[in-house]
C-alpha cells in the first residue's frame, strides 16, 4: 500500500463524534483521520453503526456531539453546517446500497445530469466526461438504455460513474454489493479496485472481506457504536488485537 505523509492534513477529521437515534446511541465517541489517497474499509456487524459513520460524514445524518472537518470544512452537530454542508456535498461523491437511478432517464442522462444542474457544466463537457467514465467502468456500450434494462451490477457501476462526474475529492461507499447477486458482485469490486489504484480518496463500508484485505490501507472495525480497533489489513484479519475483533472475525471468515 502507499505510504501517506504523516503530516497531511486529513481530508477527514472525525473528533468525539457521538450519534442518537432517540434513545439509541449509535455511535460512540468516534475518532477517525483520512488523509488523501487513502482507502479506509469499514468492517463490523449489522446494526454496529457503519453506516451511519459515513452518512455522518457527507450531512445525510445529523450527529449530537462532538466534530466532522471534511476537506477543510467543518460541519456542526444538530444539522447547523448551512452552506458548508451544500460545498462539502459536492465535493463527496457517494454510492449507496440501492442504486438510486432515475428511471425515466437514460443512463447517459443520469450521469450528466448533476454536473450541468450543479457545476454548470454545458451539455457537451458533461457528456464528453459521462463518456470517459462509462468507458471507465466498463459499460459505455449501454448509454442510451434505461436502468430497468440493465442487471444490477451495470446499475451500480451507473451509479458509481455519476459520483465520478461530479469529480469528488472523497468516495463514500455504503455497502455497494449488498443488494446485488453473487454473480454480479466481481464487476462492481473491480471497479472499485481501479478506483483505489488511481489513488481515489475512499471510505467502504462492506461485507466483503477478501476485497477488504486486498484494497485497504487500514481496517477499520465497529462494535456496537464504537471504534474497537483500526489498523493495516494484514494485522486486523491475521492478528487483531481486540478479543471483540477476533470473534467477529471468526464468525464471518468461517463461512
Amino acid at each position: 500500500m502507499t505510504e501517506r505523509n504523516s503530516t497531511e492534513t486529513p481530508i477527514v477529521r472525525m473528533e468525539k463524534v457521538n450519534k442518537h437515534f432517540g434513545s439509541l446511541h449509535v455511535l460512540k465517541d468516534i475518532d477517525l483521520d483520512v488523509k488523501k489517497g487513502e482507502v479506509v474499509v469499514v468492517i463490523g456487524a449489522s446494526g454496529s453503526g457503519k453506516s451511519t459513520l459515513i452518512r455522518c460524514i457527507n450531512g445525510l445524518e445529523e450527529f449530537q456531539q462532538g466534530h466532522i472537518q471534511v476537506d477543510g470544512k467543518d460541519l456542526e452537530p444538530f444539522g447547523k453546517s448551512g452552506k458548508a454542508l451544500q460545498k462539502i456535498r459536492t465535493e463527496v461523491g457517494m454510492v449507496f446500497q440501492q442504486f438510486n437511478l432515475f428511471p425515466h432517464l437514460s443512463v447517459l442522462d443520469n450521469v450528466i445530469l448533476a454536473p450541468m444542474k450543479v457545476r454548470g457544466w454545458s451539455r457537451g463537457d458533461a457528456v464528453e466526461t459521462a463518456d470517459r467514465l462509462l468507458e471507465r467502468v466498463g459499460i459505455s456500450d449501454q448509454a442510451v438504455k434505461h436502468p430497468s434494462q440493465l442487471s444490477g451490477g451495470q446499475q451500480q457501476r451507473v451509479a458509481l460513474a455519476r459520483a465520478l462526474a461530479m469529480e469528488p475529492r472523497l468516495m463514500l461507499f455504503d455497502e455497494p454489493t449488498s443488494a446485488l447477486d453473487p454473480e454480479m458482485i466481481g464487476e462492481v469490486l473491480d471497479a472499485m479496485r481501479e478506483l483505489a489504484k488511481e489513488g481515489m480518496t475512499m471510505i467502504i463500508v462492506t461485507h466483503e472481506m477478501g476485497f477488504a484485505r486486498e484494497v485497504a490501507d487500514r481496517v477499520v472495525y465497529i462494535h456496537l457504536g464504537e471504534i474497537a480497533e483500526v489498523g493495516p489489513p494484514e494485522r486486523i484479519f491475521d492478528q487483531p488485537d481486540d478479543d471483540r475483533t477476533r470473534s467477529f472475525l471468526a464468525r464471518v471468515l468461517k463461512h
